[in-house]
């Protein structure tokens, strides 16, 4: 793990909550916040900012397949969410639906609960099966929820809790135009092959921190042209009315500055997509196919230990992936397992439980990436059938 600055002592396999960064990349970091500070009055004012931030966007969207025009940076996926959701707010009326999954990341949920109660209208929610057999599982379900008032679809490409690819091309092309499909690609760009502009999507928005291993704080939102002219950020700031910057068209003038923050993170993408690239000899495509049939593997040893069948086919998982647990009484954590925090006190080991969909039952999230090998899902494994006796 010399690349990486992970605790050798901890077993890390929960790279997708919060990424993991090469140390590298934080290197790249350190070296743009000294660069800032010897004269932050001209880097932010004279063109270098400006000019480094045409460039890490350039290679965002080379990376994701958009054009540069409509790629903004934010520092998370949920404040690209939260961006979409207000910017729509006018637009609603009473009784227009946004809908949702079950599976849906929970601060993005809230997101849509907060700007729906500002317009009158109302969230709903599509059940989607886990366990499931087959992806139009999720098709099926989420059609089935498709009203005459549904004007939004918030839809994961690879959802959190259950550890899903969803096949959000196909629902963006039975749903689009009439209904907007936002989709929260947060763990999608480096897991899977994602291209943002074959999808046809009103809007995407991802993390850049957690797969394409940038450092915290780096995310993009993406906006179809037809849709560009009436998405503003949830900060307004001087490009509202022409302000600087003032070039760039209509959402970088809108992104690009809300106001002083540290933007190494944005600045240094560039560097862990190279970093990355560089850590396996078929690059992207390498890193992406290895940490897949990692976590494939991963699956199936957990599924042998606790004696159940694959939750979901092979074809649905990227570098994530979920396996139900038996039933436990959750009552002291609405989202996080006590056997969680059991797995790291005793074991070493930095898993997630989370109670999905609702106690008592939970679900154990698995992760890999490159520092991640077969032996670790081994040693998990065995840790569970420890803790519960199975």
């Amino acid at each position: 793990m010399t690349a990486w600055l992970l605790d050798p002592g901890v077993l890390h396999l929960n790279h997708g909550s919060f990424g993991a960064t090469p140390a590298a990349v934080l290197e790249a970091q350190q070296g743009i916040r000294e660069r800032i500070e010897l004269n932050p009055t001209r880097f932010f004012l004279e063109g270098e900012y400006q000019e480094r931030l045409d460039q890490a966007r350039r290679a965002v969207a080379h990376f994701v397949g958009a054009d540069e025009a409509g790629l903004v940076f934010v520092t998370n996926a949920t404040a690209g969410v939260n961006a979409v959701f207000r910017s729509l707010e006018p637009s609603l009326e009473p009784g227009d639906e946004i809908l949702v999954t079950d599976h849906e990341y929970n601060a993005c949920t809230n997101a849509a609960i907060v700007s729906a109660s500002r317009a009158g209208a109302v969230v709903t929610t599509a059940a989607v099966p886990f366990p499931l057999e087959h992806e139009r599982e999720v098709v099926d379900a989420v059609v089935a929820a498709v009203t005459e008032r549904t004007r939004i679809l918030l839809i994961d490409a690879v959802t959190s809790a259950t550890g899903l690819v969803l096949p959000v091309a196909e629902l963006v092309a039975r749903l689009e135009p009439d209904v907007r499909v936002l989709v929260d690609a947060a763990h999608a760009p480096g897991m899977i092959d994602f291209d943002v502009s074959r999808l046809g999507a009103s809007y995407v928005t991802a993390n850049c921190h957690k797969w394409m291993c940038s450092a915290k704080g780096a995310a993009f939102l993406w906006v179809r042209p037809d849709r560009r002219d009436d998405v503003y950020p949830a900060v307004i700031s001087h490009g509202y009315n022409g302000g600087w910057p003032s070039e760039g068209g209509h959402l970088h003038a809108q992104f690009d500055w809300t106001g002083t923050h540290d933007p190494s993170a944005w600045l240094t993408v560039p560097d862990a997509l190279t970093t990355v690239e560089a850590m396996h000899p078929d690059g992207w495509p390498g890193v992406r196919n290895v940490i897949r049939e990692r976590c494939l593997q991963g699956r199936e040893r957990l599924v042998e230990a606790l004696s159940i069948e694959s939750p979901a086919p092979g074809d649905m998982i990227g570098a994530i992936a979920s396996v139900p647990l038996p039933p436990a009484d959750n009552s002291g954590s609405a989202i996080f397992d006590p056997l969680m925090g059991a797995l790291r006190d005793r074991h070493g080991i930095e898993v997630p439980v989370f109670t999905w969909p609702a106690p008592p039952e939970r679900v154990l999230r698995i992760s890999a990436h490159l520092y991640n090998q077969q032996g670790d899902y081994d040693r998990l494994a065995e840790a569970l059938v420890a803790e519960l006796g199975t």
